[in-house]
């Protein structure tokens, strides 16, 4: 089973997406579980304090490096994790990608420990000193590292052993090769007057392959346009 445990100052961002659709059911069967743990138990002052501002001046507020400490120390130990991938999310971390999920979901046992950055950034001592990873989902920075860090587990889930009714649909998606995925249609046939392409209907197998193959080649070409 792959754990997840996952560190943040908002915990509660983190139920309902869980806990819907496939993750639920791949969560329900034991192919995955995840733990919620909220930074500001860890803080060690009475107001639970998980941040403050920068040394050197600067806007935005800093994460502390106690409660981050304070909490993968006590998964580690509690949880009796050996070697766990201790994920930061941050903007300035390895760009996330087909190759790196498929390298973490080809080891259905993994225990990964996901720090969720918030406000202007974290210390970067958690950076240096604890972190095993530092992982980006893009060029763009957002509020907090709570949505990353559920694409990080939703990507890697539906790889694990038995999620997908068809493992083959997932080996066949976008970025698993050097092309992404053609289009797809489904019931009506006709739609307001646009129709599925005959071919699709034609029943021939040869015919569908070749369709789908160059579908794919548009695909990849209207995005290296982009």
């Amino acid at each position: 089973m792959m754990n997840f445990h996952i560190i943040s100052a908002f915990p509660g961002v983190f139920e309902n997406f869980l806990n819907e659709s496939i993750l639920k059911r791949a969560k329900d069967a034991g192919a995955f579980y995840y733990f919620l743990h909220d930074l500001r138990e860890y803080a060690n002052d009475k107001h639970k304090t998980v941040d403050d501002y920068a040394f050197g001046g600067g806007p935005g507020m800093i994460l502390k490096p106690e409660p981050i400490f304070f909490a993968v120390e006590y998964i580690i130990s509690h949880y009796k994790v050996n070697n766990p991938r201790i994920i930061l999310t941050s903007a300035t971390g390895r760009l996330l990608d087909q190759q790196y999920v498929n390298d973490v979901a080809a080891n259905p046992d993994e225990t990964l420990i996901i720090i969720c950055g918030h406000y202007k950034g974290v210390d970067e001592r958690v950076r240096k000193y604890l972190a095993t990873e530092e992982i980006s989902i893009g060029t763009y920075v957002l509020t907090g590292g709570e949505l990353p860090a559920l694409i990080l587990v939703d990507s890697m889930v539906r790889l694990l052993p038995g999620v997908l009714g068809d493992l083959d649909s997932a080996m066949s998606d976008s970025y698993q090769s050097d092309v992404l995925d053609s289009a797809y249609f489904t019931r009506p046939q006709n739609f307001r007057g646009m129709a599925v392409p005959d071919v699709l209907l034609s029943g021939h197998h040869e015919k569908i392959k070749h369709w789908r193959q160059e579908s794919s080649l548009q695909n990849t070409n209207r995005q290296k346009i982009k």
